[in-house]
């Protein structure tokens, strides 16, 4: 036993302390306090806690642990012990993680908020931008709609040549809409009638009125695949305008003489004629058609002025 653990044992029995009673008011651990009398201070966990330990007992047992100190100098120094600036370092910053802890709930709070009306203000933006287009759209049309500049006139509109203009595109798109507006014909065309004479065999007869001196065009549209052939005169050994398969998208157009026009479409379906913009058609999936011009000139039974062949209209 060392000097200085005999001095604190003597101090503890003059105070009727036991080990156990110094253990309970210092919360040092009795195997310490046997360790500090007995003067070995291997047990203890480091020199800092071997001077802080007799510091404590000391006190406990009322003896100026100062003193103690400087009677008994074979006590070891204590050395900087980097266990307990760790443990100091974690005790300084506990109280700031538990601050950070105490400040993040409530930021998670205010961000929630936050981000729903920023979500709500992107969607009504959004949104606006959506109308305005339309809303331009709209206007736009409605203008269109009234511009007297931009409104086709009727079919039946006085003035003569915009309604003769307009009349074959409307028979056209009624009949054939993918084909393409036949030419437009004079201001005389309104008086051309087309009707269905006769019939000759499988041959389709129709008589085309018109005016002396007009021209009468027939056109050709063609929806689809179609054998097709066009010659003038009465048959198909007049001179050859067209002879071949067509396709879709594919117009024709003819001028009708005096000699007339014989016309053959393999698949009358697929083939639209019109005649200054009336459509004829024999109802038959293969036609055979022959157009006969009357213009009004007096024609003799057997012969014609200008072809010189016969006419088909003495039969």
């Amino acid at each position: 036993m060392s000097e200085l653990g005999r001095h604190l044992k003597e101090a503890r029995l003059q105070k009727g302390m036991s080990l156990d009673d110094v253990q309970e008011v210092t919360k040092i651990r009795k195997k310490y306090l046997e360790a500090i009398e007995a003067g070995d201070y291997k047990v203890l966990p480091g020199s800092f806690y071997v001077r802080a330990f007799i510091k404590t007992y000391a006190e406990a047992v009322g003896v100026n642990p100062d003193e103690l100190m400087e009677e008994h100098g074979n006590v070891p120094a204590a050395p900087v012990d980097t266990t307990m600036e760790t443990v100091i370092q974690k005790r300084s910053r506990k109280p700031e993680a538990e601050r950070n802890s105490k400040w993040l709930p409530t930021l998670l709070m205010w961000t929630f908020p936050v981000l729903i009306l920023v979500v709500i203000y992107l969607y009504a933006s959004s949104t606006m931008n959506k109308a305005d287009p339309d809303t331009t759209d709209t206007g736009s049309l409605t203008t269109a709609t009234q511009d007297p500049s931009k409104v086709e006139p009727s079919a039946t509109a006085a003035g003569g040549g915009a309604a003769a203009t307009t009349a074959p595109d409307a028979g056209a798109a009624t009949e054939a809409p993918t084909a393409a507006p036949s030419p437009s014909p004079s201001p005389s065309a309104q008086s051309i009638t087309v009707t269905e004479d006769r019939k000759s065999g499988k041959t389709t007869i129709y008589k085309v009125s018109a005016p002396a001196g007009s021209q009468v065009q027939v056109a050709i549209a063609a929806t689809g695949a179609s054998w097709l052939e066009v010659y003038k005169g009465e048959n198909s050994k007049g001179e050859k305008l067209s002879f071949g398969t067509t396709k879709a998208g594919d117009n024709l157009s003819f001028t009708l003489g005096s000699e007339g026009m014989y016309i053959k479409s393999g698949y009358s379906p697929a083939t639209t004629i019109t005649v200054n913009g009336q459509v004829i058609t024999d109802g038959k999936t293969s036609s055979r058609l022959l157009l006969e011009l009357d213009d009004g000139t007096s024609a003799s039974a057997g012969n014609t002025q200008d072809g010189g062949t016969e006419s088909i209209t003495t039969e």
